[in-house]
């Protein structure tokens, strides 16, 4: 005799199969119409990882002369290779001098660079960095100093301080003041922070004349009453600076008027703890002041009798590549920011590629070479990206606790708490505040650590409608006034921790 079980399992199966079969026979007619199981709700989302890294050099921005400088001035030291190679081109486009020009349209371009070495201050190794191309000009000015123009490292404060280097000659009584007529000048300035100070000055108009001089032109007097000009001037500049100093003190008028994105841009700190770096062999030093003597030989030709004699120009193969990455350079970048510091992408590209073909002596840009000049574009636009994304939010953070600490110091003494408005008018002063007080407000109410509650208190007068929001320190650990009626708000960490989401 069969289980009872048994036949009741028996019976719901004969029950249940007509169902299962028609179930299925309709599955293979029309596709399954089996319902996905809701997906589990996502652990709340704490926002997109917007950390950038620090850029990463190439081995392409290396190439030839350029990087073999790098490497000597960076073997067994702290030296970081970009800043030293950055610093190289910056002395050869400036002692390369005007008769070697590359044109676009109706545009002669010259490979002058102005370079700005951006790095902290305890770790940028700025000034160690520009160590061998010092060494290489000094040897180089032993034998020939007829190959090299002016350098000057004891700061740029004027348009009329900078025309005086390079002057065309003045009179003044009866003394006659002969006109310079090499006009190469290679700047090093350690403290660009200072250069950036002076263009916040009313009536300084250096930052107009050093935009004046990338672009080729002359320096012009500012005034009627002033004598000295500087026409047809060649300026390189080597400048350094913090990154809290370029985001403190740039403006948005060297943003926007091109001040800013007339440099090449760099990150570059040291590398390693090396307590006692070798000198650079004299050998090796003496091989690579040769071999820049004979490409500063051939570049500057018979400058300054002889002017835009020389023209250079891309090979065939390079023609294609130039086409393919100009489009590149041109194109927007993320942010308007960027795209603004980074809009002159292209004219960098072809100056850092004539340098690296008169490397080679040559007047023919190959591939090789714009691939290398590339190669320090995508480097500077990875630099300013790092240093302008990364160091606001810094900033902004820093700003945002600054602000914070003046509300809790002004609420310290406001046990009862006080509206929106008297901060704003008692704290501030009625002045607006870099970043809004409600989004600081909303912060400290997020942060359990701020001490900051918010307090709903209904109206006064006991009648329906909004009644009002009143800021105030936390009276006790609970985070509660103990007031009848009122709704407090705390930060978030208090209100709902990680163990709560755990238990539910």
């Amino acid at each position: 005799m069969s289980n009872p079980l048994e036949k009741k399992l028996e019976a719901l199966n004969a029950l249940a199969a007509p169902v299962i079969e028609k179930a299925a026979r309709e599955a293979r007619q029309h596709g399954s119409t089996q319902r996905k199981s809701p997906a589990m709700p996502a652990w709340p989302d704490e926002g997109a990882d917007r950390t950038i890294a620090p850029p990463k050099p190439t081995e392409a921005m290396l190439y030839g002369l350029v990087g073999d400088v790098a490497r000597a001035a960076s073997a067994q030291s702290e030296i970081n290779p970009v800043a030293a190679a950055a610093g190289f081109l910056s002395f050869l486009g400036a002692m390369v001098g005007r008769d070697v020009y590359y044109p676009i349209g109706d545009t002669w371009h010259h490979p002058r660079l102005f370079t700005l070495h951006i790095g902290r201050s305890s770790r940028g190794g700025k000034g160690e960095s520009l160590g061998i191309t010092r060494r290489i000009r000094l040897a180089i000015e032993q034998e020939h100093p007829d190959l090299l123009g002016q350098v000057h490292s004891g700061g740029l404060s004027s348009r009329e301080g900078l025309a005086m280097l390079i002057h065309d000659g003045w009179t003044q009584g009866r003394e006659t003041f002969e006109p310079i007529h090499d006009k190469r000048l290679w700047v090093i300035e350690g403290e660009f922070a200072n250069v950036l100070h002076q263009a916040k000055r009313d009536g300084n108009t250096l930052s107009a004349a050093l935009r004046e001089i990338w672009d080729g032109g002359s320096i012009r007097p500012a005034t009627k009453t002033s004598r000295v000009w500087a026409s047809n001037p060649h300026v390189g500049l080597a400048g350094a600076i913090t990154p809290s100093e370029l985001l403190g003190l740039i403006r948005a008028r060297e943003l926007s008027n091109g001040f800013a994105n007339r440099f090449l841009m760099f990150w570059a700190e040291r590398q390693g703890e090396v307590p006692f770096p070798p000198s650079t062999p004299p050998a090796m030093l003496a091989g690579l002041a040769e071999r820049t003597r004979a490409v500063l030989a051939f570049a500057k030709g018979n400058y300054p009798k002889e002017q835009d004699s020389r023209a250079m120009h891309l090979s065939h193969d390079t023609r294609g590549l130039w086409e393919a990455s100009y489009r590149a350079l041109k194109r927007p970048l993320e942010s308007e920011l960027l795209s603004g510091l980074m809009e002159r992408r292209a004219p960098h590209a072809a100056r850092l590629a004539m340098l690296f073909a008169l490397t080679d002596q040559s007047l023919v840009i190959e591939p090789w070479h714009l691939r290398a000049a590339l190669a320090w574009v995508d480097y500077s636009t990875a630099s300013v990206r790092y240093v302008f994304s990364n160091q606001a939010q810094e900033a902004r953070a820093s700003e945002m606790e600054r602000l914070a600490g003046m509300i809790r110091e002004f609420l310290a003494g406001r046990p009862d708490g006080v509206e929106l408005k008297e901060i704003t008018n008692d704290c501030f002063s009625r002045r607006k505040t870099p970043i809004p007080l409600d989004e600081v407000l909303s912060s400290m109410l997020a942060d359990h650590s701020s001490g900051l509650e918010m307090e709903e208190r209904p109206r006064a007068d006991g009648r329906p409608g909004r009644g009002c929001k009143v800021y105030r320190l936390r009276l006790n650990r609970c985070g509660h006034s103990g007031l009848s009626g009122h709704r407090v708000t705390t930060g978030l960490s208090e209100a709902f921790s990680p163990a709560d989401i755990v238990r539910t």
